[in-house]
């Protein structure tokens, strides 16, 4: 069968360089991956081609790149399945990251985002027996956390990434996690409150899905990012915009059956928080400009009573 690639190209040493695309048809075999296509282009059509893999067997991680828009380890992706006619392919580097040259991306973002929640056990005391010892449950609860082959999908298609280079990110965030479920770990609750009170911590994911969208080893990284939200409330971490946040639309969608979303701006920031509501007042102004200022009296669901319903009937599961 036949594979057409669209490879973007791009050298940043080289003066005036500026992104590209080349387009290669080659002659591949039925079972070929991404990956076999474009060694086959690096050796055999063009030898200036860069690209980064190793294992070819979606352990190493190292071959992640964007095909058709979204991130894919290419050693497990066979052309045949995206293109199974021959389809053109659009392959770019990882997202969120540098560019070294063509598919290559450099992973000290990915790192250094690693190196910010602490990546490493803290106890609190030497073992009583030469190592530590955990139930095999708690290290069943771990294995999901710790499948992760630090691949950086997750964080190439993180959309909070992309408007704000601080977000600790999700490969890291499910990595503390990790840490805040290991039973050998003592700052079980130091972790908690770092992540709670920092900027660009567990409160700044949006919940797009991306991660848990794009991860080849199902660690879904914002279901983690959300158990940590929880564990992080329940530690009493509840002086922050996040939860406040939490509140406020739990709060109004059992009252009105419908998201207000001017208390909802209000109650994140905080009613005495005054630097916060002046940095609110432009961009309340320019929604108001657009036409898309949220109205100062909540609307209401029509039928408002199914809804306390379901909330009285959760509430009392909990009790």
């Amino acid at each position: 069968m036949q594979a057409n690639l669209k490879v973007r190209r791009f050298n940043p040493g080289e003066p005036g360089a500026q992104p590209r695309f080349q387009e290669y048809s080659i002659d591949v075999h039925p079972d070929s991956t991404i990956l076999d296509a474009l060694i086959q282009v690096r050796e055999e059509v063009d030898g200036t081609l860069a690209l980064r893999c190793s294992c070819r067997a979606s352990i190493c991680g190292s071959c992640g790149m964007r095909v058709n828009g979204r991130a894919r380890l290419v050693c497990k992706t066979r052309v045949e399945h995206l293109a199974p006619n021959g389809e053109q392919l659009t392959i770019e580097p990882m997202g969120n990251q540098r560019v070294v040259k063509d598919l290559v991306v450099s992973l000290d973002t990915f790192f250094n985002q690693i190196k910010r929640i602490t990546p490493y056990m803290q106890p609190d005391k030497e073992p009583e027996h030469g190592e530590f010892i955990a139930s095999n449950e708690s290290m069943t609860n771990l294995l999901t956390a710790m499948n992760c082959i630090m691949c950086g999908c997750c964080v190439s298609d993180c959309t909070v990434l992309e408007v704000d280079p601080n977000f600790i990110g999700p490969a890291a965030l499910a990595k503390a996690w990790r840490f805040t479920e290991d039973p050998r770990d003592s700052k079980r609750n130091e972790r908690l409150n770092a992540l709670n009170n920092e900027a660009g911590g567990i409160w700044d994911c949006t919940r797009c899905m991306q991660c848990v969208e794009v991860c080849p080893k199902e660690v879904a990284p914002m279901e983690r990012i959300m158990e940590m939200r929880d564990a992080a409330i329940e530690a009493g971490n509840t002086n922050t915009s996040g939860y406040r946040h939490t509140e406020s639309m739990y709060n109004s969608v059992k009252k009105h059956g419908r998201l207000d979303e001017t208390r909802l701006a209000i109650d994140s920031a905080g009613w005495t928080n005054v630097p916060r509501m002046l940095d609110l007042a432009p961009i309340g102004f320019k929604a108001l400009l657009r036409g898309k200022m949220p109205p100062i009296l909540p609307h209401k669901a029509e039928d408002k009573q199914k809804i306390k319903d379901i909330y009285e009937k959760v509430e009392g599961e909990r009790k």
